[in-house]
Protein backbone atom coordinates (compact mmCIF):
# COMPACT_ATOMS: atom_id res chain seq x y z
CA UNK A 1 0.00 0.00 0.00
CA UNK A 2 1.28 3.78 -0.72
CA UNK A 3 2.09 5.69 2.20
CA UNK A 4 -0.71 7.82 3.77
CA UNK A 5 -0.07 11.45 4.45
CA UNK A 6 -2.82 12.48 7.23
CA UNK A 7 -3.03 16.32 7.45
CA UNK A 8 -5.55 17.61 10.58
CA UNK A 9 -5.95 21.10 10.53
CA UNK A 10 -8.04 22.93 13.44
CA UNK A 11 -7.63 25.77 16.07
CA UNK A 12 -5.95 25.93 18.88
CA UNK A 13 -7.40 23.05 21.53
CA UNK A 14 -9.30 21.56 18.80
CA UNK A 15 -7.83 18.07 19.79
CA UNK A 16 -5.04 17.66 17.02
CA UNK A 17 -2.39 16.36 18.93
CA UNK A 18 -4.47 14.26 21.06
CA UNK A 19 -6.47 12.84 17.83
CA UNK A 20 -3.25 12.18 16.09
CA UNK A 21 -1.86 10.51 19.07
CA UNK A 22 -4.56 7.94 18.49
CA UNK A 23 -4.10 7.86 14.56
CA UNK A 24 -0.48 6.81 15.41
CA UNK A 25 -1.45 3.89 17.27
CA UNK A 26 -4.21 2.52 14.71
CA UNK A 27 -2.21 3.32 11.94
CA UNK A 28 1.48 3.08 12.73
CA UNK A 29 1.89 6.85 10.98
CA UNK A 30 5.09 9.24 12.71
CA UNK A 31 3.21 11.64 14.24
CA UNK A 32 4.36 15.19 13.35
CA UNK A 33 2.53 17.18 15.76
CA UNK A 34 3.34 21.17 14.89
CA UNK A 35 4.46 21.58 18.28
CA UNK A 36 7.03 18.75 17.18
CA UNK A 37 8.86 21.72 14.81
CA UNK A 38 7.76 24.63 16.97
CA UNK A 39 8.87 23.69 20.83
CA UNK A 40 11.86 23.42 18.31
CA UNK A 41 12.55 27.11 18.78
CA UNK A 42 9.84 28.10 21.36
CA UNK A 43 11.22 26.55 24.20
CA UNK A 44 14.66 28.37 23.66
CA UNK A 45 12.54 31.19 23.72
CA UNK A 46 11.08 30.39 26.66
CA UNK A 47 7.35 30.13 25.51
CA UNK A 48 5.35 29.43 28.32
CA UNK A 49 1.85 29.40 26.70
CA UNK A 50 0.87 32.58 28.00
CA UNK A 51 2.76 35.70 26.31
CA UNK A 52 2.56 35.71 21.98
CA UNK A 53 5.44 34.53 20.30
CA UNK A 54 7.01 37.34 18.54
CA UNK A 55 7.07 37.20 14.78
CA UNK A 56 11.16 36.54 14.22
CA UNK A 57 10.34 32.99 16.28
CA UNK A 58 7.59 32.21 14.50
CA UNK A 59 9.77 32.87 11.11
CA UNK A 60 12.72 30.25 12.82
CA UNK A 61 9.83 27.63 13.13
CA UNK A 62 9.04 28.17 9.84
CA UNK A 63 12.61 27.00 8.84
CA UNK A 64 12.31 24.24 11.10
CA UNK A 65 9.22 22.57 9.78
CA UNK A 66 10.88 23.47 5.95
CA UNK A 67 13.45 21.07 7.63
CA UNK A 68 10.93 18.37 8.44
CA UNK A 69 9.14 18.32 5.11
CA UNK A 70 12.33 17.98 3.26
CA UNK A 71 12.80 14.77 5.88
CA UNK A 72 9.63 13.28 4.99
CA UNK A 73 10.11 13.77 1.88
CA UNK A 74 12.83 11.26 1.68
CA UNK A 75 11.56 9.00 4.51
CA UNK A 76 10.98 5.11 3.03
CA UNK A 77 8.02 3.91 0.82
CA UNK A 78 5.91 2.10 3.96
CA UNK A 79 6.55 5.71 6.29
CA UNK A 80 2.93 7.53 6.74
CA UNK A 81 3.17 10.82 8.21
CA UNK A 82 0.60 12.86 10.34
CA UNK A 83 0.79 16.11 10.28
CA UNK A 84 -0.79 18.94 12.62
CA UNK A 85 -1.72 22.71 11.25
CA UNK A 86 -3.47 25.65 12.86
CA UNK A 87 -4.24 27.30 9.58
CA UNK A 88 -5.64 30.89 8.46
CA UNK A 89 -6.36 32.56 5.33
CA UNK A 90 -3.01 34.17 5.29
CA UNK A 91 -1.06 33.32 2.59
CA UNK A 92 0.95 30.74 4.91
CA UNK A 93 -2.04 28.51 5.00
CA UNK A 94 -2.74 27.67 1.41
CA UNK A 95 0.97 27.33 0.92
CA UNK A 96 1.27 24.84 4.07
CA UNK A 97 -1.71 22.55 2.19
CA UNK A 98 0.69 23.46 -0.89
CA UNK A 99 3.58 21.67 0.81
CA UNK A 100 1.36 18.83 2.14
CA UNK A 101 0.19 17.92 -1.17
CA UNK A 102 3.92 18.46 -2.86
CA UNK A 103 5.00 16.07 -0.14
CA UNK A 104 2.62 13.74 -1.30
CA UNK A 105 3.43 14.11 -5.36
CA UNK A 106 7.10 13.51 -4.61
CA UNK A 107 6.22 10.37 -2.33
CA UNK A 108 3.46 9.07 -4.28
CA UNK A 109 1.15 8.69 -1.25
CA UNK A 110 -2.40 9.36 -0.43
CA UNK A 111 -3.71 12.58 1.18
CA UNK A 112 -5.95 12.44 3.66
CA UNK A 113 -7.30 16.06 4.61
CA UNK A 114 -8.78 16.50 7.89
CA UNK A 115 -10.01 19.17 9.08
CA UNK A 116 -11.20 19.69 12.86
CA UNK A 117 -13.85 21.99 14.45
CA UNK A 118 -15.16 22.96 17.80
CA UNK A 119 -17.05 25.28 19.47
CA UNK A 120 -15.61 28.52 21.17
CA UNK A 121 -16.89 27.63 24.33
CA UNK A 122 -14.89 24.26 24.33
CA UNK A 123 -11.69 25.37 22.66
CA UNK A 124 -12.05 27.69 25.68
CA UNK A 125 -12.62 25.21 28.03
CA UNK A 126 -9.63 23.11 26.49
CA UNK A 127 -7.13 26.09 27.14
CA UNK A 128 -6.67 25.25 31.07
CA UNK A 129 -6.02 21.28 30.65
CA UNK A 130 -2.77 20.34 31.97
CA UNK A 131 -1.25 18.98 29.17
CA UNK A 132 -1.16 22.08 27.63
CA UNK A 133 1.32 23.92 29.72
CA UNK A 134 3.90 20.77 29.45
CA UNK A 135 3.98 21.45 25.95
CA UNK A 136 3.89 24.88 26.32
CA UNK A 137 0.64 25.16 24.21
CA UNK A 138 -1.43 28.65 24.19
CA UNK A 139 -2.98 28.66 27.46
CA UNK A 140 -4.49 32.18 27.55
CA UNK A 141 -8.19 32.52 26.70
CA UNK A 142 -7.90 36.12 25.81
CA UNK A 143 -5.17 35.40 23.40
CA UNK A 144 -7.13 32.41 21.35
CA UNK A 145 -10.10 35.04 21.16
CA UNK A 146 -6.94 37.12 19.79
CA UNK A 147 -5.50 34.59 17.89
CA UNK A 148 -9.17 33.33 16.20
CA UNK A 149 -10.39 37.08 15.22
CA UNK A 150 -6.96 38.41 13.65
CA UNK A 151 -7.81 36.10 10.59
CA UNK A 152 -10.28 33.47 9.29
CA UNK A 153 -9.67 29.83 9.73
CA UNK A 154 -8.76 28.60 6.35
CA UNK A 155 -12.00 26.45 4.91
CA UNK A 156 -11.59 22.49 4.40
CA UNK A 157 -10.89 21.97 0.76
CA UNK A 158 -13.51 20.23 -1.19
CA UNK A 159 -11.80 16.60 -0.51
CA UNK A 160 -11.39 16.80 3.20
CA UNK A 161 -13.29 15.01 6.11
CA UNK A 162 -14.63 17.34 8.53
CA UNK A 163 -14.85 16.29 11.85
CA UNK A 164 -16.49 18.21 14.99
CA UNK A 165 -14.57 17.37 18.15
CA UNK A 166 -16.39 18.65 20.73
CA UNK A 167 -18.99 15.77 19.60
CA UNK A 168 -16.35 12.89 19.59
CA UNK A 169 -13.99 11.59 21.97
CA UNK A 170 -10.57 11.35 20.12
CA UNK A 171 -10.50 7.36 19.79
CA UNK A 172 -14.14 8.09 17.35
CA UNK A 173 -12.43 10.58 15.78
CA UNK A 174 -9.42 8.63 14.73
CA UNK A 175 -11.30 5.84 13.87
CA UNK A 176 -13.24 8.23 11.35
CA UNK A 177 -10.07 9.35 9.79
CA UNK A 178 -9.29 5.81 9.37
CA UNK A 179 -12.15 4.81 7.78
CA UNK A 180 -11.95 7.95 5.71
CA UNK A 181 -8.65 6.91 4.67
CA UNK A 182 -9.64 3.52 3.46
CA UNK A 183 -11.67 5.29 1.06
CA UNK A 184 -9.33 7.69 -0.25
CA UNK A 185 -6.70 5.20 -0.73
CA UNK A 186 -9.54 2.62 -2.68
CA UNK A 187 -10.58 6.33 -4.74
CA UNK A 188 -6.90 6.33 -5.62
CA UNK A 189 -6.42 3.01 -6.40
CA UNK A 190 -6.66 2.04 -10.34
CA UNK A 191 -9.20 -0.34 -11.43
CA UNK A 192 -7.93 -4.25 -12.19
Amino acid sequence: MRPLVFHLVGPPGSGKRTIGLVLAELTGAVLLDNHLFNDAVFRPYGADGLRPIPDEIHALAAQVRKLGLEAACLAPPDVSHIFTSYLTTRPSGPAAIQARRDLVAVRSAIYVPVWLECNLSELERRMTLPERLERAKMRDVAMLRATLSSADLLPPPPDALVLYTSAFQPAESARQIVEFAHRQAQADSPLT
